[in-house]
C-alpha cells in the first residue's frame, strides 16, 4: 500500500512551530521535548536532563514522528484530501496525537466531506495543560489557512 507523505510545506510548518532545541525542555504540555518537538518516550537515549541532539538527528527524529501522523490521518480519514489538507492534519496529529484526531468533531465532520466546517474545528484545539495558548492558536489558523489553501 502505497503511504502518503507530507510535502515540504507540511514538514515545515512544524518545524516553524515546534523550533528547534538541542537540549530537553519541558513543553507547554509539561513533556520531556527535544529536537523538533520529539516527545521524549521513558528508556529513550535522550530520556536524561542533560541529553543533546543534533538538527540532523532531530530532522531525522522528525520523519519518524511524522510518519505515525501521516500513518493516523490515512487511517482516521476515508475523504479525499488534498496536500494542504492532509499537511494540516499531520500538523495536527503530530502536534496533538491521534487520539485528539479520532475523538473529534473535526474528524466526524470532514468524513461527511464538510471541509469547511472541520477546518472551523481547528482553532477549537488550543489548550495546553488546561489553559488556552496563544501559540497554539497560531499554529491552528496557520493549519485551517493551509487545510483550506
Amino acid at each position: 500500500m502505497n503511504h502518503r507523505q507530507i510535502t515540504e510545506a507540511g514538514s515545515d510548518l512544524i518545524k516553524m512551530f515546534e523550533g528547534f532545541s538541542a537540549t530537553v525542555y519541558l513543553c507547554s504540555a509539561n513533556v520531556k521535548t527535544i529536537g523538533y518537538g520529539h516527545a521524549i518516550r521513558k528508556g529513550e537515549v535522550w530520556d536524561q536532563l542533560d541529553a543533546t541532539i543534533t538538527e540532523e538527528e532531530a530532522t531525522e527524529l522528525l520523519k519518524q514522528d511524522v510518519d505515525e501522523a501521516e500513518r493516523a490521518v490515512l487511517r482516521l480519514i476515508r475523504v479525499p484530501l488534498t496536500d494542504g489538507q492532509f499537511n494540516a492534519l499531520c500538523s495536527f496529529c503530530f502536534n496533538l496525537g491521534s487520539g485528539a484526531l479520532q475523538r473529534s468533531a473535526l474528524r466526524s465532520m470532514l468524513n461527511r466531506e464538510e471541509y469547511v466546517g472541520a477546518a472551523n474545528q481547528l482553532p477549537r484545539w488550543c489548550w495546553a495543560a488546561g489553559k488556552w495558548n496563544k501559540g497554539l492558536y497560531r499554529r491552528r489558523l496557520r493549519e485551517r489557512e493551509l487545510f483550506l489553501s
